[in-house]
């Protein structure tokens, strides 16, 4: 079968619930990138930059938008993106790349990782494809859930474009319906609805502007609980796994991606910081509260409190109130995920970024 054929026919037998396909994947390793030496963050979160680090051949491995990254069992390094000649790209710690694939998520945005026990799988949000696709790391889908209105979850006119999901500790699937209806929809981990999280579009506490990320929070004492991005109102809300509000998180002036926590931390990409003081809204209702081609890395302790901005000014709360916190140096363009790995050291995934790959910050 040729590759124009093969690509025609993964385009089309993906279409099905359970497309089973093996998308094309390549073997390519390049030399190890140059370092850099700027130093960025603040207290014991600092940071050497590698800007090059993820740099591969436009012309044979191209990116459009770095979405988000994640680290395998195997210590690799997975990125999905929406350039639909290589929508998965895997790297080393060095920045090699070791494998590319993907040929159809044209609205590659979210991706988590999950292992059963024994074996890695990858779960991919497609805003476009309106989609999320459960996939083995070298590209075979094994499920995918598409519009909620096939569930009985929405009606067939409401707009579904999944940003982000999460995986339970009984294998529950959430997902963050960020660039869509604004719920957190909850389904089995075979693909079956259970419930609605939230309450839609809005500024009321259960409500999300661009709910964004998802994750399970493991660093409480009880029961995990859900960290939810509403990103133009610039926080993080808490829920239970049953989908029970319990609090928010506010980071004013910064438009937090999803959250991701290793460890006693949690990090985020902002992907811009306000440029005027805070107004709740979003880019469409108030475009003058955003800085264009903004952007850096927020970092929060266990107890929600901001310790360092890699790229942005330094935390500052008055009289126990964090001051609103804006972009400092003009290294990255639009922050969108952050990948950690064992040593601690960062990986900055970046939208709108003119093509550019991933960035590395290294732990001092």
């Amino acid at each position: 079968m040729s590759y124009v054929n093969r690509r025609t026919f993964i385009q089309t037998a993906a279409k099905g619930s359970l497309g089973m396909v093996v998308v094309p994947h390549f073997n390519i390793i390049k030399p190890k990138p140059a370092m850099y030496d700027e130093v960025i963050g603040h207290g014991d979160y600092t940071y050497r930059v590698h800007k090059s680090w993820g740099d591969l051949d436009p012309a044979k491995t191209p990116v459009k938008n770095c979405h988000e990254m994640v680290m395998d069992s195997k210590g690799r390094l997975i990125m999905v993106g929406d350039n639909t000649k290589n929508n998965i790209v895997i790297y080393d710690k060095s920045g090699k790349l070791l494998d590319y694939w993907g040929v159809r998520y044209s609205g590659g945005h979210g991706l988590s990782l999950w292992n059963d026990g024994s074996d890695d799988f990858l779960f991919i949000c497609d805003t476009k494809g309106q989609s999320v696709i459960k996939t083995t790391t070298d590209g075979r889908e094994l499920m995918i859930i598409g519009h909620p209105s096939q569930y009985g979850a929405y009606d067939k006119k409401d707009p579904f474009k999944p940003t982000e999901s999460a995986i339970g500790p009984n294998g529950d699937i959430y997902i963050a319906d960020g660039y869509g209806s604004n719920y957190v929809l909850q389904f089995t981990k075979d693909g079956e609805f259970i419930r609605k999280i939230g309450g839609g579009r809005g500024t009321g506490e259960d409500q999300f502007q661009t709910a964004h990320g998802v994750c399970i929070d493991y660093r409480g004492k009880g029961e995990p609980t859900l960290l939810i991005t509403s990103r133009a109102t610039n926080c993080f809300k808490r829920f239970t796994l049953a989908g029970k509000y319990l609090e928010r998180i506010d980071l004013p002036g910064a438009f937090v991606c999803r959250p991701v926590i290793h460890k006693d931390t949690l990090y985020s990409g902002v992907c811009w910081s306000s440029a005027t003081d805070y107004v709740e809204g979003d880019k469409t209702t108030h475009p003058s509260i955003l800085n264009p081609r903004s952007g850096f890395v927020t970092i929060l302790d266990k107890k929600g409190k901001v310790v360092s901005n890699p790229g942005g000014s330094k935390p500052t709360y008055n009289k126990g109130i964090l001051q609103r916190m804006v972009q400092e140096k003009p290294i990255f363009h639009h922050c969108h995920d952050v990948c950690v790995d064992n040593d601690e050291n960062l990986y900055v995934c970046q939208w709108n970024a003119n093509n550019a790959y991933p960035i590395k910050l290294e732990r001092i």
